[in-house]
């Protein structure tokens, strides 16, 4: 027997198979164009809230700011009185020892603040959230530092102050009223100590609800506000 010939092809079906190929390929191309505008507006959008959730806290931030400035301000005078005493040249021990102590409290003061201050320029908002939150944690540990530094001296601080004001005018306070300059030392003393021992105390495993409490409150709202502004870009960005 001869073998069968082949049947031609049909022409429409093999039009019909090219067309259905670009179909296929003209909607591949098309699915891409739109993925890639999509992931463009993402993107954009994404930039957008960054920009609007980092201008919120650096906003946030300006109480923060002015607040340093005021305790650099606040630590001036004492560096004034310090200097009239050193120009009256004081002659009684203890009355150059509370001006050493006051002049010291200032410059300490001034300096933590502008550590502070150094630490807010240092934070770049153009970096990823994260990267701008552990900058700010970092600020938010030296202003606690700070804060502590410029109000715990407060008790005994009021005694070398009131000493300086009596040294002005050749008076030794300690001489003249010993109770009241040795009794204001030790009333110091004990509130410092008090104070380090319910701070250790409050932030016992038992009472952590307690510590984080009192951190919040040493936080400041400003660097509360801005922090959660972060977060919840944060939180936008991992959903």
């Amino acid at each position: 027997r001869t073998p069968q010939a082949a049947h031609p092809a049909n022409p429409l079906t093999a039009i019909t198979h090219m067309d259905t190929i670009m179909e296929l390929d003209d909607f591949k191309s098309a699915w891409q164009i739109l993925d890639r505008r999509l992931e463009l507006d993402n993107r954009l959008k994404l930039h957008a809230l960054h920009e609007r959730s980092t201008h919120k806290a650096r906003h946030a931030l300006r109480p923060l700011f002015w607040g340093q400035i005021a305790q650099i301000l606040f630590a001036l005078p004492f560096i004034a009185l310090a200097a009239l005493l050193w120009m009256s040249h004081p002659v009684h021990l203890a009355t150059i020892v509370a001006g050493v102590l006051v002049h010291a409290y200032a410059v300490l003061t001034i300096a933590c603040a502008g550590v502070v201050l150094g630490q807010l320029g240092k934070v770049d908002y153009s970096k990823p959230v994260l990267d701008i939150q552990k900058q700010l944690l970092r600020a938010r540990s030296l202003y606690i530092r700070s804060g502590m530094l410029a109000g715990l001296p407060w008790w005994f601080l009021w005694v070398p102050l009131l000493q300086v004001l009596a040294g002005l005018g050749n008076v030794d306070l300690l001489a003249k009223a010993p109770s009241l300059v040795v009794s204001g030392y030790a009333i110091g003393i004990i509130g410092l100590l008090a104070t380090g021992w319910f701070h250790r105390w409050a932030r016992r495993p038992e009472r952590a609800e307690l510590g984080r409490k009192i951190d919040d409150s040493l936080t400041g709202g400003s660097l509360r506000k801005a922090l959660a502004q972060l977060e919840q870009l944060r939180q936008f960005e991992r959903d």
